[in-house]
């Protein structure tokens, strides 16, 4: 894996860090009480099955008597309601443009026993949201989410200014990569970057990696290893392996058939794969 040096990037200005720790006007406080576990999705390199795990996680999730909501915060190009045949009345384009309410756009997904909130499939009307819009929609996102036990993001693909912004807002990064150097040293990209930002903000980072699409167990953990040693060597920081899910060709007749995974083939090896991701994230 082609790792020797550190990769470049820019630094955080520092309106994108009071994004992170809370200085700017962000809207509506936060709702008191529990709040629910943070995951976002995110991987350095399109293709490697984020938005897909981001809805099989969340039916594994509810599974375990969880109740889970999924973001779709690809601002570009969201598709998550695509993937599974949904098309709901109000999508997080109507919140963002017009101000509509946001727990108006939540979407029960009955076949998967979790809620969706989709983002504008498929037209890129959001990109280049600002970094204020964000931050206010991540503080109604607190309100309506309070009542969950989970919230997924599944993020945009790269490092874009949103997408590290929302990561920053998670409890637990999980980054997707596969066994190709180019996806390694992407996902290397993302670590970085997110290190950055939450070293800046005075925040920790809980990043786990999860190789999709491996060859073999032993495959996906030799790429994890690779990654980790980068991370340790470069960045000071060991992210865990949270799951290797095995090239299954269920995984791609469940997606061309817009059906959730778990629900036709609930005993593949991918399904059983993520289930064990949602176990561990669980922690029992």
């Amino acid at each position: 894996m082609p790792m020797q040096r550190e990769m470049g990037g820019a630094t955080a200005d520092p309106s994108f860090i009071a994004t992170l720790v809370g200085t700017e006007d962000a809207g509506p406080a936060p709702a008191s009480g529990p709040q629910p576990r943070r995951v976002a999705l995110a991987s350095g390199k399109g293709g490697v099955g984020k938005t897909w795990l981001s809805l099989t996680l969340a039916q594994a999730l509810s599974h375990r008597r969880k109740r889970v909501l999924v973001f779709d915060a690809d601002f570009g190009l969201a598709n998550a309601d695509i993937q599974i045949g949904h098309l709901p009345r109000q999508d997080l384009g109507a919140v963002i443009r017009d101000g509509a309410d946001l727990a108006q756009c939540i979407v029960p997904i009955e076949s998967g026993g979790f809620d969706l909130i989709a983002g504008r499939s498929g037209s890129g009307a959001l990109a280049g949201v600002s970094a204020t819009m964000i931050a206010d929609v991540l503080a109604r996102l607190a309100k309506v989410a309070a009542g969950y036990d989970w919230v997924l993001f599944d993020l945009g693909t790269g490092v874009d200014a949103a997408t590290r912004q929302i990561a920053a807002h998670a409890d637990i990064v999980a980054l997707i990569t596969t066994e190709d150097p180019s996806s390694l040293t992407d996902a290397y990209a993302v670590l970085k970057l997110l290190k950055r930002d939450r070293s800046a903000a005075g925040l920790t980072v809980d990043a786990r990696i999860v190789v999709n699409q491996a060859r073999s167990d032993t495959a996906g953990r030799r790429a994890h290893a690779a990654l980790a040693r980068a991370a340790r060597g470069f960045l000071r920081i060991d992210p865990p392996l949270l799951g290797i899910i095995g090239l299954d060709e269920r995984v791609a007749d469940a997606i061309r058939s817009q059906q959730l995974l778990i629900g036709q083939f609930p005993n593949s090896d991918a399904a059983t794969s993520v289930a064990a991701i949602a176990r561990r994230l669980v922690g029992r």
